[in-house]
């Protein structure tokens, strides 16, 4: 019979495997900001949250903090380095206090960590208080993480469009927090269980966002492209009279 810790391990495998998709996920989306140099409306929050979240388990998941867990340092690690790489994209691709707010909040969260880091490292001398405050930590930047994409779905809302909350990373989201939480749940662990489990409700509810405004967004999607196709066929028709007056009038 299998027993319950090959089976947790064997979730946090694929756990592994559908965080990584969750990170790799923003890549279409980075390379259309490369392309353009904007950041257009798309919002930083999700990576800056992502990347702190990153941080703090790779902590938690560190031998003298929390034994055995090398499988939330790997996948945690990965993402850090690939979360790094977006938010420095979205800091080369913006521009004046919008790209000065991303510089200070990684500058910041980055410090943060680190003065957690020493301290966590040097001051309660058992696994138990380490694991419990770099945990705790953990739960509420993972909540943040999940909840980071609200400020998008308030835009979706307002603006009837999931332009700029790709499918993609919704769903990911969901399949990454569902293994999660499942694995925290085999061998109980509650402060991977908190966050992943609100993050199971928080992508669902984005899901059904997404169904409800897939159609309007193709509505006003392909209104854009009318519209974008009126102006240029009228430039071009202004173009063409004004050169038609100025044949005109080198005639006479």
């Amino acid at each position: 019979m299998v027993s319950p810790d090959t089976i947790r391990t064997a979730i946090g495998v694929i756990g592994n495997g559908t965080a990584l998709v969750l990170f790799l996920s923003p890549v279409p989306t980075f390379i259309r900001i490369w392309k353009k140099g904007s950041v257009e409306q798309y919002s930083p929050v999700p990576y800056i949250a992502t990347l702190l979240n990153c941080m703090i388990w790779v902590l938690y998941g560190l031998p003298l903090v929390h034994p055995h867990s090398m499988l939330v340092i790997t996948i945690n690690g990965t993402g850090l380095v690939i979360e790094l790489t977006y938010v420095t994209l979205f800091l080369l691709c913006s521009r004046g206090a919008a790209r000065r707010k991303v510089f200070l909040l990684v500058v910041t969260e980055i410090v943060f960590v680190g003065v957690v880091a020493v301290l966590v490292l040097n001051l309660p001398h058992t696994y138990e208080r380490r694991s419990m405050i770099v945990g705790i930590l953990g739960v509420l930047f993972g909540i943040g993480m999940y909840a980071a994409p609200l400020s998008i779905m308030k835009i979706v809302i307002q603006t009837k469009s999931v332009e700029y909350m790709p499918l993609s990373l919704t769903l990911a989201s969901l399949v990454n927090a569902i293994c999660w939480t499942a694995y925290a749940l085999i061998k109980f662990d509650l402060y991977i269980t908190i966050p992943n489990g609100l993050g199971v409700l928080f992508a669902g509810a984005q899901v059904v966002l997404y169904a409800i405004y897939y159609k309007s967004t193709q509505e006003i999607i392909e209104a854009s492209k009318r519209k974008a196709n009126q102006v240029a066929m009228t430039e071009v028709v202004v173009n063409d009279g004004k050169t038609n007056n100025h044949v005109g009038a080198s005639l006479y």
